[in-house]
């Protein structure tokens, strides 16, 4: 038997950081979100070879080992290796499996979609089939969070779980002692697409500060300094603006709170902004744009910018002098999903 998975990636639109503990733990976080027809993808395949092989295809990474009932965490296939030493571990499962994993990705690491995170949703979704683990979406959200988070001591927030376990446009509210509520929004079906039409996705190379980014936030929570602090409160704020003005169809009001947004931002830590993200930024204004900013922790990976769409050609005209590319995209409506193939 062969059993298939695919969770979608998304676009952190509003309340990006707020979903990082401490800030969640001590004053809540909300995040507004709606996932894309980009995707992570696995496969696992039954083996009775008595091995287990591990296959990254898209990073052109293979390993094979011996069965056992605890794969080594050494810094390659962590995610992969991490999924399955916690569906042994919690589901009390005594023999070693054997199989293949494959997995690819639509987007690279460092992309800022969430592809990590998104990557562990899928690959628990397809041990789920395989296993038929009686795990609902918060559970397979909130595993995935303690695997990254706990299990393998990775930096983060919350929200690329749930999103790619939920899927759609949600508003994601984050508390203390790791309670999450989730609350899908129905979008009517012209707002969808003209936000849609209106958007442009920009990618400017992979980020490698996320981790330095999100320690810097960590840290500067932690210690209450005032200006991150209070631009993360107002970012928190601006989630519930932008969520209401998404409801009521008000793409432009919109469009201009995501420039408040991306200003806020770039105060939460050092590193989430640099020269050549400016310099995007102000051609994509000058071009027109109403406002952008950079998805994901920062440092790289995608942009995205509103803009009205009769101008759109125009806009990426003048991201294409970059070194970059434009990417188009459509909103998906359905979470991670799975299914078995004789």
């Amino acid at each position: 038997m062969i059993y298939r998975s695919k969770a979608p990636l998304r676009l952190g639109l509003a309340g990006g950081g707020t979903d990082v503990s401490p800030y969640s733990d001590m004053y809540g976080g909300a995040v507004l979100n709606a996932t894309i027809d980009l995707y992570a993808y696995c496969t696992i395949e039954e083996t009775t070879s008595g091995s287990i092989i591990i296959n990254a295809a898209d990073l052109n990474l293979k390993k094979k080992y011996q069965p056992r009932l605890s794969l080594p965490v050494d810094g390659c296939l962590d995610l992969h290796k991490g999924v399955y030493n916690r569906i042994i571990k919690d589901f009390r499962i005594t023999k070693p499996l054997s199989f293949r994993l494959t997995t690819w990705c639509d987007a690279p690491p460092g992309s800022g979609l969430g592809s990590s995170s998104t990557m562990v949703v899928a690959i628990l979704k397809a041990f789920a089939e395989w296993l038929n683990l009686p795990l609902g979406d918060y559970d397979m959200a909130h595993l995935a969070c303690q695997i990254e988070r706990t299990d393998l001591g990775l930096r983060g927030g919350k929200q690329d779980q749930y999103a790619a376990t939920f899927g759609g446009f949600n508003f994601i509210e984050f508390y203390k002692d790791d309670r999450v509520v989730v609350n899908p929004l129905r979008i009517k079906r012209w707002i969808a697409d003209e936000l849609e039409v209106s958007m442009v996705l920009f990618y400017t190379g992979a980020s490698r500060s996320s981790d330095k980014i999100i320690k810097e936030q960590q840290f500067n929570t932690s210690k209450g300094k005032k200006m991150p602090l209070e631009a993360t409160h107002r970012i928190k704020r601006n989630s519930y603006i932008m969520k209401d003005f998404l409801l009521k169809g008000d793409i432009i009001r919109f469009a201009r709170e995501l420039g408040k947004e991306w200003e806020n931002k770039k105060k939460m830590a050092s590193a989430i902004t640099n020269r050549n993200i400016e310099k995007i930024y102000e051609a994509a204004i000058k071009a027109g744009a109403y406002g952008g900013k950079v998805s994901g922790a920062g440092g790289g990976g995608f942009m995205f910018f509103t803009i009205d769409p009769v101008k759109r050609l125009d806009l990426i005209k003048a991201l294409n002098r970059f070194n970059g590319n434009v990417l188009n995209f459509h909103f998906s409506e359905n979470g991670c999903q799975g299914w078995k193939i004789n």
